[in-house]
């Protein structure tokens, strides 16, 4: 993986979203890049196996340079969707999540609240809004989107916004308590697969993330 990553970390790509309005050098794509050779240090060290950790903790921290040099708004502060754009992206909630950064780092912090004002008006989180995504018309907030915001309000002590927009998310599931990709925002109803398998991880990872806040605030 690491040797796969060393040769294409250059690379335009499509994105997490597989857009199909040409490759491009996406954010969260250089981040997963990173992820994959930071994992690999880690499992060789905890693993004692062979590896070049030298060579890997180099290429680890050319595509953090990379990242934090071009995937970041002069003007906010925040990540943006790709290299020299100032679109937001919600798979940039990942940052944190991924523990690429953490959560009280200042561009972040910026993240967050321009996802939250921008992508999510009325609460839950559109993927993307700005840009040509290659495809005819638009589309509804994405419930995975929306569970990363709750990971990252948790994360970063915002607890009362984390349990009310989590506790928003549950009462979009069916009867049987399953989810669908995408929730219409004015609606409510529930658009695109259904049941869609990375709606209830994201919402695994949100009552972990939010149970594991609570717990740090009642024992302050």
């Amino acid at each position: 993986m690491v040797k796969v990553v060393a040769a294409r970390r250059r690379l335009p790509d499509e994105g997490i979203w597989e857009v199909r309005g040409g490759a491009r050098h996406f954010v969260s794509s250089k981040v997963m890049a990173w992820v994959a050779v930071d994992r690999a240090i880690r499992l060789a060290r905890a693993r004692r196996l062979p590896a070049d950790l030298d060579r890997s903790t180099a290429l680890r921290s050319e595509i953090r340079r990379s990242v934090e040099a071009e995937g970041v708004d002069a003007a906010t502060g925040a990540f943006v969707q790709s290299f020299g754009s100032s679109a937001l992206d919600a798979s940039n909630l990942l940052i944190p999540l991924v523990r690429f950064l953490p959560a009280e780092d200042a561009r972040v912090s910026a993240t967050i609240a321009r996802t939250a004002a921008d992508l999510a008006p009325g609460g839950l989180v559109y993927r993307y809004l700005e840009g040509d995504d290659g495809l005819p018309g638009g589309e509804a907030t994405f419930v995975i989107c929306s569970f990363w915001l709750v990971d990252n309000l948790a994360l970063a002590g915002q607890t009362g916004r984390a349990r009310e927009l989590f506790q928003r998310l549950l009462g979009c599931a069916n009867d049987v308590g399953l989810l669908a990709e995408e929730v219409d925002p004015l609606t409510g109803e529930l658009l695109g697969n259904f049941p869609q398998a990375f709606s209830h991880v994201g919402l695994i990872g949100a009552a972990l993330n939010l149970a594991r806040a609570e717990r740090s605030d009642h024992a302050r």
